[in-house]
């Protein structure tokens, strides 16, 4: 184990040497900046010809912040692929990988320890920004979410999904074949997710499955659901469920299940098992 926590510092300071990192940081900037000025421009907004109620902008932001938080769970997902996709594939590319893995270290450590490094700054990247927006929010217009931290954590939880399964790419593949790969199956269950919320509307059960199949395959539409959920009030659950959207990828009347969670645990664990299984049968 210490070989892993040895292995994720030297990937940190590796990550704090890439320009993408400092890009990355001034864009967040930029789309809170911009979502500090939508958000405070809600309470002076009128509803026809007179100003809207205080419901009436919280009701607004509440559906604005689902939607914000949809756009940084995107991003999280395409910067937890471009992250991993080089983290193996880089190293064996560029010989590091032959220079350090013939002396008494174990290939397994060396992917724990850059999956733990990676991880940490999904996950940190994730509370720090969803904290951020839910403070603008809640300063700007007064709302605050049911569970906001529980939120937070799915939408970091959705990136690690992510950035596990580039990673076992990471084993096997080049780096940009590995993060398109990844971006492209991030994208295909989100699509499938909603194919399975057309079948639940319309009743028709071989499409419901297609979404539920998809879920299962890659948990991170289901972990955006939950997400969503949890940032949806009341009011807006109750409306869900009386007009049968609950498998709408923005309004979700009901969070997973708790066999869900059991499952995505394990999914998690069986693909990082994967990733290390294969990393120690590739030839370099």
């Amino acid at each position: 184990m210490s070989t892993a926590l040895t292995i994720a510092g030297l990937t940190l300071k590796e990550l704090s040497r890439r320009r993408v990192v400092l890009a990355a940081l001034v864009l967040t900037a930029i789309i809170l900046g911009l979502a500090a000025w939508g958000f405070a421009s809600l309470p002076r907004a009128s509803c026809g010809r007179n100003p809207c109620s205080e419901v009436q902008i919280r009701s607004a932001a509440s559906i604005l912040l689902i939607m914000m938080m949809f756009m940084i769970s995107f991003v999280i997902a395409l910067g937890a692929a471009f992250l991993a996709a080089p983290a193996i594939a880089g190293d064996i590319e560029s010989g590091v990988a032959l220079s350090i893995l013939p002396r008494p270290i174990r290939r397994r450590d060396v992917l724990l320890g850059k999956w733990l490094a990676l991880a940490g700054v999904i996950t940190l990247y994730t509370l720090v920004v969803g904290g951020i927006l839910m403070a603008i929010v809640s300063l700007a217009t007064g709302y605050q979410p049911p569970a906001p931290l529980l939120a937070v954590a799915y939408v970091a939880a959705e990136g690690v999904m992510l950035l596990t399964l580039a990673l076992l790419g990471s084993t096997r593949l080049g780096p940009m074949a590995c993060g398109i790969m990844a971006v492209v199956l991030f994208g295909v269950a989100w699509m499938m997710g909603v194919a399975g919320a057309v079948g639940m509307i319309f009743q028709n059960q071989a499409i419901t499955n297609i979404g539920v199949i998809a879920s299962l395959i890659l948990p991170t539409d289901g972990l955006w659901r939950a997400a969503a959920y949890h940032l949806s009030p009341t009011f807006l659950l109750a409306t869900a469920a009386q007009v049968g959207v609950s498998g709408n990828p923005f309004i979700v009347a009901a969070p997973p299940t708790p066999a869900y969670h059991v499952w995505a645990a394990v999914w998690l664990v069986a693909v990082l098992a994967l990733a290390a299984y294969s990393f120690e049968r590739r030839d370099l």
